[in-house]
């Protein structure tokens, strides 16, 4: 991978002042695909200083050489997608099929939902006798994860270049590859020097100096909540802005008079997608007593269908988790369910037949759980799903909310007009009815401790403006 062991600081791929190296594994053969620099504080200092240098003249070009700017990244973007997506699917291992039809395309959605936003928005208006202007916020640091890595590069990076903000990205050490390709991208398309920086490293010292640095406005992370709460105390004492998408542990109520086997397989399917590691996987089933048992049998027929196997593989369904820690944290809450008595239906402990080199994981199903066991309280971020008996939909209800999370939340209904009513009781940032999938103009973000703030398309983009009350002038 070309410039592994750099970082594109100020408009040019620069060497790091220090010599610390990160080797990036491949989970399904667990060989060394690259090896990178991972930055220090030094590094992050002259990232940060060229984001500052660039900010004022960026932030003042007009709406339309912004959109002509993203324009450009889109066509480069594209030029470049299947190159994104096999360096996707070499870093986390998400199946060629769905790092080419929805991991690298992810990334394109953001920059077009970002341009449509732009193009509609309003940086002035009247309120009263005042007018309110929406400025740029200023320099924006990224920290992003190893899931969707480049759907949560992109959807910081494209409304921050649509605001006209500059920025500084600390990609996961774990999958930073296709972050290195957009940088490109973006160099290709004209984003002006010190826009757009980028900074390999840890948490702990990337990630930190970032959060801790006085000329960042903004901080945008994305990852568990354990690290967010970190992320928002480093921040505290410079009161910047801090933006954060958190951890998840999503309620799919299936009520009585829903189509059981779509709901129960969409389910299964959805929890299973990217191998369970997605922060808004409907991950707690609920279904009523009456339909239960034929439910879990749905379940398990269902996930013992999926094809795992090697991402390079077109017939692949389910590749293997992003790495050896995350195989290892999977691993041993599957041993918790069954040492705390749920019911294990399929899957488990042992590797899939024929798989020993590989964080491969079984598509795993339990029963008969209780709400106090660590696999329904805890994100597993794994392709885990527990089935939940449920007696009345109040009592469905207060289960799904019992929970410190409210990111994502699922509803089946015969009757969309009740799916409505109880969408509306659920404590969640975003709410799917009967499958329905994500939007990018709607609103990304959750309730409770799965962050703050929203990101995705018109709301997304209004994160990155200031909002100044001019008195005494009212537009003509």
């Amino acid at each position: 991978m070309d410039n592994a062991d750099r970082f594109f600081i100020n408009g040019s791929w620069v060497a790091p002042k220090g010599d610390q190296t990160h080797d990036v594994i491949n989970p399904a053969t667990e060989a060394v695909v690259a090896t990178i620099s991972l930055g220090s504080r030094d590094d992050v200092n002259d990232a940060v200083a060229a984001a500052k240098a660039a900010f004022p003249a960026f932030a003042a070009t007009s709406i339309d050489e912004r959109l002509a700017l993203l324009d450009r990244i889109i066509e480069g973007y594209k030029a470049r997608m299947g190159e994104l997506a096999e360096a996707i699917s070499s870093e986390m291992g998400a199946p060629a099929s769905l790092a080419q039809k929805a991991q690298a395309p992810a990334g394109l959605g953001h920059f077009m939902s970002a341009r449509k936003a732009l193009a509609e928005f309003q940086a002035e208006e009247n309120q009263g006798k005042s007018l309110v202007v929406r400025e740029p916020i200023g320099v924006c640091a990224f920290i992003t994860p190893w899931n969707w890595p480049m759907n949560q590069i992109s959807c910081k990076v494209a409304p921050a270049i649509a605001a006209g903000c500059t920025c500084v990205l600390k990609p996961s050490e774990m999958a930073p590859l296709d972050a290195l390709v957009l940088a490109d991208i973006l160099d290709e398309a004209g984003v002006p020097a010190g826009v757009f920086n980028l900074v390999n490293g840890d948490g702990p010292t990337v990630g930190q100096a970032l959060a801790e640095h006085p000329d960042v406005d903004l901080i945008s992370f994305t990852g568990s909540t354990r690290a967010g709460v970190q992320v928002a105390k480093s921040a505290a004492d410079t009161v910047k802005r801090v933006q954060q998408e958190l951890g998840g542990k999503s309620p799919n109520i299936i009520l009585p008079d829903a189509d059981l086997k779509k709901a129960v397989k969409g389910g299964v399917m959805g929890m299973m997608g990217n191998t369970g590691q997605s922060c808004n996987a409907p991950s707690r089933m609920f279904v009523h007593a009456d339909q239960y048992d034929e439910a879990v049998e749905i379940a398990r027929t269902t996930a013992e269908r999926i094809r795992v196997g090697d991402p390079t593989d077109e017939e692949t369904v389910m590749g293997p988790v992003a790495s050896r820690i995350q195989h290892q944290r999977v691993l041993e809450y599957i041993r918790k369910g069954i040492d705390e008595g749920a019911r294990l239906v399929t899957g488990g402990a042992e590797a899939p037949e024929g798989l020993d080199t590989g964080y491969y994981i079984r598509p795993t199903v339990f029963a008969d759980v209780r709400g106090d066991m660590t696999i329904v309280k805890e994100e597993i971020f794994g392709p885990v799903l527990t089935i939940i008996r449920y007696d009345s939909e109040d009592e469905a209800i207060d289960m799904a909310n019992d929970t410190p999370y409210g990111l994502s939340a699922y509803v089946w209904s015969g009757d969309a007009a009740h799916a409505r009513q109880v969408a509306g009781r659920l404590r969640a940032g975003m709410v799917h009815i009967n499958g329905a999938a994500l939007d990018p103009a709607a609103p990304f973000g959750g309730y409770k401790q799965s962050g703050n703030g929203r990101e995705w398309g018109a709301y997304g983009l209004d994160e990155f403006f200031e909002i100044k009350a001019i008195m005494g002038y009212e537009a003509a």
